[in-house]
């Protein structure tokens, strides 16, 4: 136990963020990059060891959370390390970009503020590759058998590192031109720095794990052919069909999905544009959705120095504590404001300052969200461009337009963020493996992640659906245990769960 009173005396401290005056300034991390060991083990010691620790059983990944709280509270940092990276592959990116379920499920939650789990972990991966203690482990001898990994998001890319350091030979095939998936590409680079990423990729390599880029599999290479050359094959290529919104006005120009946006905003901080050819830079923006995908589009468009921005969330406003009806430990849906939001908020209030102008304000807040906002069409000029965006009050329960309520905001670039329904059904993957699709629009697979075709896999968003990053990573690592129990018999790779297993989550 780190400290039978911790939790009463210490209150709970997250790790700083930069100035938004600072941070909206360039593309940088939103943390100010001090890992203040003081403040962390202190925040640690908060950790009551409660005897059966929810925050276990609400991680997919079953981080052994109590003991690395303990071990940074007394200063072993090096041995926090290694029992963190037992059940995470990639503890730099959780630490980043997971939205804590665990600290939902602390004990300390029933009542109190949790224990900042999601900070201390990062600073524990952060401080380890620091001090280089995070080494390549490539395995002692090879199996002789090859697997083949298509995407390499999350899920990919653990169930790779699992199946590399088991002993066989891995290769792992991507259609962009880096590895990474939504991680290189998907995901701005100011909620995580991209030579993290790299880091870990070069450990990968050193392993013996191989990467194949510029390669889509089912129109570059023949997804039967590549079954045949190898004797396993994952698909782990995410869910990326996205959802639109079939509206009058939905053919104007200006009008994009988040993920043709966001990718070629990171393609500017890779160096690959010199500007991106859809910018926010002095245009008024609406972002139509209320998920992380919107966030990441409202950070964006704040750094890209927008004249305006607006969010629609078509979703009443949550309540600001948990209701009834989602009881700890339970990932609560309530009123969060992540650092984008922080951001808009705050430039909000500076309206018409030098930082950025003309953010509107609605009425009730200080924040550029408008809830119960369904979006009845938009309106465009005569050149066929989108100027503006008619809007009503949603409905509760059915969404839909409330009469009378409807009103006009300008427009010059829409954001669509709506979330994604599934993998792409297009691919060429799904005639040439045979797979098929379940009720959820997912690829069908059994509960050893197995497709009705032998030595087939499916890890992932594109088994599951759209999920969290620590659903992939814990699937990626599940899918690479039953792989190599296919391979060989048996696996001592550890599953911690299984494709039937649902979030704590309401």
């Amino acid at each position: 136990m780190a400290g039978p009173k911790g939790f009463l005396t210490t209150p709970r401290h997250s790790c700083d963020r930069r100035p938004v005056h600072e941070r909206v300034q360039d593309w940088n991390e939103v943390y100010d990059g001090q890992s203040l060991l003081p403040i962390i083990n202190a925040q640690a010691g908060r950790c009551m060891d409660c005897g059966i620790p929810f925050c276990h059983s609400s991680c997919p990944l079953g981080n052994l959370i109590p003991e690395w709280n303990t071990l940074v509270s007394r200063d072993a940092w090096d041995v926090a390390s290694e029992r963190l990276h037992a059940t995470n592959n990639f503890p730099e990116f959780t630490g980043r970009l997971c939205p804590a379920p665990c600290e939902s499920g602390c004990v300390l939650a029933i009542n109190a503020d949790p224990v900042t789990i999601k900070d201390i972990e990062m600073s524990i991966a952060d401080r380890a590759w620091q001090h280089g203690r995070v080494q390549p482990l490539p395995p002692q001898r090879l199996s002789g058998k090859t697997v083949a990994i298509v995407g390499s998001g999350p899920a990919g890319l653990a169930c790779a590192q699992q199946l590399t350091r088991a002993g066989h030979t891995v290769a792992v095939y991507e259609r962009e031109d880096r590895i990474g998936g939504l991680l290189r590409y998907g995901i701005p680079e100011f909620k995580m720095e991209k030579h993290h990423l790299d880091r870990r990729l070069d450990q990968m390599r050193a392993e013996g794990t191989k990467f194949r880029t510029n390669v889509a599999v089912g129109t570059d290479v023949d997804a039967a052919e590549l079954k045949a050359r190898y004797d396993a094959l994952v698909i782990a290529v995410g869910a990326h069909a996205w959802r639109d919104l079939p509206l009058p006005g939905r053919e104007l120009a200006g009008i994009h999905q988040a993920m043709v946006y966001l990718p070629l905003a990171n393609r500017v901080q890779e160096g690959d544009l010199p500007e991106s050819p859809v910018t926010a830079e002095g245009k008024h923006v609406v972002i139509i959705g209320g998920g992380d995908t919107a966030a990441d589009c409202l950070g964006t468009v704040l750094r890209q120095r927008a004249a305006s921005v607006v969010q629609l969330d078509i979703n009443p406003r949550p309540g600001d504590e948990r209701s009834p009806y989602e009881p700890w430990p339970v990932h609560p849906r309530i009123h969060r404001v992540s650092p984008a939001h922080e951001e808009g908020r705050e430039l909000a209030r500076r309206a018409g300052s030098e930082a950025v102008a003309g953010l509107p304000l609605p009425e009730d807040d200080e924040d550029v969200r408008v809830f119960s906002a369904s979006t009845v069409r938009f309106e465009g000029d005569a050149d066929g461009h989108v100027r503006a965006l008619h809007l009503a009050e949603a409905e509760p329960g059915t969404r839909r337009p409330v009469p009378g309520t409807e009103r006009c905001i300008p427009a010059d670039l829409v954001l669509l963020a709506l979330g994604f329904s599934g993998p792409e059904r297009d691919s060429g993957i799904v005639d040439q493996l045979g797979l098929h699709f379940d009720g959820r629009g997912a690829f069908a697979r059994d509960e050893n992640y197995a497709t009705g075709t032998p030595g087939i896999f499916v890890a992932g968003d594109a088994g599951r659906g759209q999920s969290l990053i620590v659903w992939a990573i814990a699937e990626g690592r599940s899918a690479a245990a039953a792989v190599d129990r296919y391979l060989t018999g048996s696996t001592e790779l550890p599953a911690p769960v299984s494709p039937t297993d649902r979030p704590l989550t309401a």
